[in-house]
């Protein structure tokens, strides 16, 4: 936000749970008084029942962009998706179509019930792409189902397929009509750990169990195939306590921040900053790199 207030940048919310309305405390969106800050875009714009993806994204961020660049010199992009920040900075490659009859299998196995289906499709994707399972949302079925789709259809790992992806290769990106100065904030393990654990407690204090229940009856949605309300649908099912929901989340986002930057770690474009040191400091640095670029 500071970075987005110091160029007078709107922010484009690169956050593929943010762009849902609905789910503003589980998403840790933008509050009301941030907001007036700074102006956002693709944030609470779809709702949950809207299929929303990377490739979409892509299209329309460009098309943002594009059409802010014309009032402002230096754009502000924030979020932690690894493949919506890939598919505006690199591309999405252009992938089989998956036959019908590979759709219905794969579909059908990973709908089982009692959570069978779930633990099919994370057994797959371990088995037929490894690189790929240490990188996606283990807990995010359409995701896992898309995976094991393309493997099977091609006959080949789904991450030897991402070639426009930073994070599995800079080769074959896509040109953009911009210049991109990527940062990465960093913080020691165990500060980013409790953190988390932290966060997740004050989004309890903030109503995360109503917002989740508000939501219960359209658990079955891939908006919602997300850490913090899944753990509170079980909750409400009866599988566990609100104690044990709340480990949960705590750990399960634990695990994906670990995955984030595993993925962006690979990234040798990112500028990685101390979060923790001073602002001037870090936003000196800015300047230079953005100066250093010729914006």
């Amino acid at each position: 936000m500071g970075v987005a207030v110091r160029y007078g940048s709107p922010v484009i919310n690169c956050d593929s749970r943010q762009v849902y309305r609905d789910i503003p405390i589980g998403t840790a969106a933008p509050t009301a008084a941030e907001l007036t800050r700074a102006t956002h875009y693709f944030v609470g714009t779809r709702a949950l029942e809207e299929d929303y993806n990377a490739g979409q994204y892509e299209r329309d961020a460009l098309e943002l962009i594009a059409q802010l660049f014309q009032t402002h010199d230096v754009l502000v992009m924030s979020g932690g998706s690894m493949l919506y920040a890939d598919a505006v900075c690199n591309g999405l490659d252009d992938l089989p179509t998956v036959p019908a009859e590979i759709r219905a299998e794969v579909t059908a196995k990973g709908q089982m019930a009692n959570g069978e289906g779930l633990k099919w499709l994370q057994s797959e994707v371990q088995r037929l792409d490894p690189v790929y399972w240490e990188q996606v949302d283990q807990h995010n079925p359409a995701r896992l189902r898309h995976c094991v789709e393309i493997c099977l259809t091609t006959g080949k790992p789904y991450s030897s397929l991402l070639t426009k992806q930073s994070a599995v290769s800079d080769q074959h990106s896509a040109v953009r009509p911009f210049r991109i100065v990527k940062i990465g904030l960093d913080r020691p393990r165990e500060e980013l750990y409790d953190r988390i654990n932290r966060r997740v407690l004050q989004m309890i204090a903030d109503g995360l169990v109503d917002e989740a229940r508000s939501v219960y009856d359209k658990r079955h949605l891939n908006s919602l195939q997300t850490v913090g309300y899944k753990e509170l649908f079980s909750y409400f099912d009866g599988e566990y306590d609100l104690d044990r929901a709340i480990e949960l989340i705590q750990q399960n986002t634990r695990h994906y921040a670990k995955r984030q930057l595993t993925w962006f770690r690979r990234d040798k474009a990112i500028h990685w900053l101390n979060a923790n040191d001073d602002y001037e400091k870090n936003y000196s640095i800015i300047d230079a790199l953005l100066s250093a670029d010729g914006m």
